[in-house]
């Protein structure tokens, strides 16, 4: 949730014209219904969620989810040759599930094994693989063809798929997910006005970039030398922005 703050903060000084977004009218529609939906929906469960749930239960959701992504981080992590963080988050994922009561604790970040977020996405990054074009999904927000493309592959390692329930079941733990997603970013609720589309976008392709190379982003990765030369990008504030 940081990284989607700290790469709005950003998008506010890269708002470019490009190439990136060849179905720019069809992710602007996609855009408003998505903004739609959670104005009138989404915000005001999200709210409610937030107002109801104890701070500790809602961290402990946090924990879950977090721990079932370990599955994802791990094979992530492998595939792009990082042994390192490949153990860390198979280590997490085995303490957390065990000691951790299925993640609700997250005993390994207190043993001093911290979180190593991967995902397909990213590795196909790592492996040189461009974003492609610019999509805004239908509930899930900004993303890419190569992200998108992720999304499917990622969605087969989380471990719930494996675990027989029922459908309501399987929906209601979605919901909570989304809704605990949605509250974490309620205080970042008005931070900017007016046309927000094109600060989003920017700030996504940032913040893929930041994650895809480990928090080393170089400013000419998703700005051209025009744009840098005419004023757009103030440089120090890329570097001190994560």
């Amino acid at each position: 949730m940081t990284l989607l703050v700290s790469g709005l903060l950003l998008g506010t000084s890269t708002v470019l014209a490009d190439n990136r977004d060849p179905l720019e009218p069809v992710n602007r529609v996609i855009f408003s219904i998505n903004n739609g939906v959670d104005r009138v929906l989404v915000r005001p469960v999200a709210r409610t969620y937030h107002w109801v749930i104890p701070d500790p239960m809602e961290q402990g959701v946090r924990n879950v989810f977090a721990n079932l992504g370990e599955v994802r981080n791990a094979s992530n992590n492998l595939l792009q040759g990082k042994w390192r963080r490949t153990g860390a988050a198979t280590g997490r994922f085995a303490i957390n599930t065990t000691v951790g009561l299925v993640g609700v604790f997250d005993v390994a970040s207190r043993m001093g094994i911290e979180p190593v977020p991967e995902d397909f996405g990213q590795t196909l990054g790592y492996w040189g693989l461009g974003h492609g074009f610019y999509l805004v999904l239908p509930i899930l927000g900004p993303s890419s063809l190569r992200d998108g493309t992720g999304r499917v592959v990622d969605q087969w390692q989380n471990p719930l798929n494996y675990v027989e329930m029922e459908h309501w079941q399987r929906g209601s733990i979605l919901v909570v997910d989304g809704l605990q997603t949605r509250a974490d970013l309620l205080a970042s609720d008005g931070l900017f006005s007016g046309d927000t589309y094109p600060v989003i976008r920017e700030a996504y392709f940032s913040m893929r970039e930041f994650q895809v190379n480990d928090g080393e982003v170089k400013s000419d990765a998703f700005i051209d030398e025009d744009s840098a030369e005419e004023g757009f990008v103030d440089e120090g504030f890329i570097d001190e922005s994560f």
